[in-house]
């Protein structure tokens, strides 16, 4: 490589050159030396491993640095891109339970996820089987309150629903509020509809893989629509 053969000495001996001539008379600083000082360490440093991305701006920007240089940056949104590429979009179900239901809230559920900008995937009006309403509780099997859960949870029909995005379950969570709808803050489903743990209006998966799960329990894959919502380049970067 024509760098490896470059010499300490030629190396100093240009340094000064570059030096000399960087500053005129008038001590301004002359941009095209530095430019090419900046150069001359570029190639230098190409005797070794070929420099990450990351720092390759900083080593060949020409100084004084501009705002003409940092409009033709091809690194400057690699940070954003970073994290946007370590986002997972997620998957959760969302239930109106029969008290939802027969209160007439499906409507106004429904807005509050579309209103936060997540997108549904798979929606129906379902009466809930015995069998399907205890595999979907089944980690509350050892409850004393089990059995008049599932008797709740099939006294009516409910209304099933797919939501998907990124920090889907978390964000779900905090809009359906506490258990208890006494303790839930006001802005949230509960908190604003609802007055009992027994009668608390929704179900929302508690984790990312309880809503892989409850999604496939409750859904077979042809009711599942992917689809681009026209607002998504509104919604993230």
């Amino acid at each position: 490589m024509e760098a490896a053969s470059l010499s300490p000495s030629l190396a100093t001996s240009s340094f000064g050159t570059s030096a000399k001539t960087a500053t005129n008379e008038r001590g301004s600083t002359n941009c095209s030396s530095y430019a090419s000082y900046n150069n001359l360490n570029v190639r230098h440093l190409a005797a070794f491993h070929k420099q990450s991305h990351l720092f390759t701006k900083s080593l060949t920007r020409p100084f004084p640095y501009t705002k003409s240089h940092a409009c033709k940056s091809t690194h400057g949104n690699f940070l954003p891109n970073l994290v946007a590429s370590l986002e997972q979009v997620e998957q959760t179900y969302i239930m109106v339970k029969p008290d939802g239901v027969q209160r007439g809230l499906v409507g106004e559920i429904i807005s509050r996820f579309e209103r936060k900008g997540f997108k549904l995937t798979g929606l129906k009006l379902f009466q809930c089987p015995k069998e399907l309403a205890e595999e979907h509780y089944k980690d509350l099997r050892a409850k004393p309150f089990y059995p008049k859960l599932i008797d709740y949870i099939t006294s009516g029909p409910v209304v099933s629903m797919a939501w998907e995005g990124v920090g889907v379950v978390a964000s779900a969570r905090k809009l359906i509020g506490s258990t208890d709808p006494l303790q839930a803050e006001t802005g949230t489903i509960r908190g604003d509809l609802a007055v009992q743990t027994g009668r608390n209006v929704v179900h929302g998966s508690d984790s990312p893989e309880n809503g892989r799960r409850e999604t496939a329990l409750w859904f077979k894959e042809v009711e599942l629509c992917q689809w681009t919502p026209a607002q998504a380049s509104w919604l993230r970067e």
